[in-house]
């Protein structure tokens, strides 16, 4: 099993943490991890994108000249694509360019992430991840003291108003809760910092 340490807020080892095999010490699956971020991306977008055809721009029923003697290509309307405001050919259209993956690869994703996190040591359990108030200055300086910097994804076991607040303001620091991991923040931010309970959550739920 592997095993890391476990730090307080202040930053100092307090404790050490068995991490599961099944869940932390797999190897990991580069294709699924490739496919549930593809997947996470092409479920967030939001597919608004449209332009207007030759046949919806208003306009253009009346030839701009006539076909013959004039030197010129013919041409039957002033809004075909290749005249200035004319129409798009081809043009994209609103549509829905979400879709789903099957849950045990989707798992397999997650438990290949949290191994490759495991594997380049960048997991940080913490005993009790909390705070009295809500102040971005002690987050940073805790963070500081685990030795972090840029992107980290913060996890708690339930939602904990005054980290998320002391968090969102920091750039490329994410917080969740345990029972909705993605693989893409997973692998999208640099540490994993976790509360003891939540491991033991996300040891519960994706076994």
């Amino acid at each position: 099993m592997p095993t890391v340490k476990v730090y307080n807020m202040s930053g100092a080892v307090v404790g050490e943490a068995q991490l599961s095999d099944g869940i932390f010490g797999i190897k990991p699956n580069k294709n699924a991890m490739f496919e549930a971020i593809k997947n996470h991306l092409a479920n967030r977008r939001q597919g608004t994108q449209s332009a207007l055809t030759r046949a919806e721009v208003s306009g253009g029923g009346i030839k701009p000249y006539r076909p013959k003697g004039t030197g010129r290509a013919r041409q039957g309307s002033t809004r075909a694509p290749q005249w200035t405001h004319g129409g798009v050919a081809f043009a994209p259209k609103p549509r829905d360019y979400s879709y789903s993956l099957n849950k045990k690869f989707k798992r397999l994703a997650l438990k290949s992430a949290l191994s490759q996190k495991a594997a380049e040591e960048k997991i940080f359990v913490i005993d009790e991840l909390q705070q009295d108030a809500v102040k971005t200055k002690d987050f940073k300086t805790f963070l500081a003291s685990l030795g972090v910097s840029g992107k980290a994804l913060v996890v708690t076991p339930e939602v904990a108003e005054t980290i998320i607040k002391s968090a969102r303001n920091i750039p490329g620091v994410v917080t969740t809760i345990a029972t909705i991991l993605s693989t893409y923040d997973v692998v999208n931010t640099g540490a994993f910092i976790v509360d003891k309970r939540a491991l033991e959550v996300i040891e519960e739920v994706y076994a």
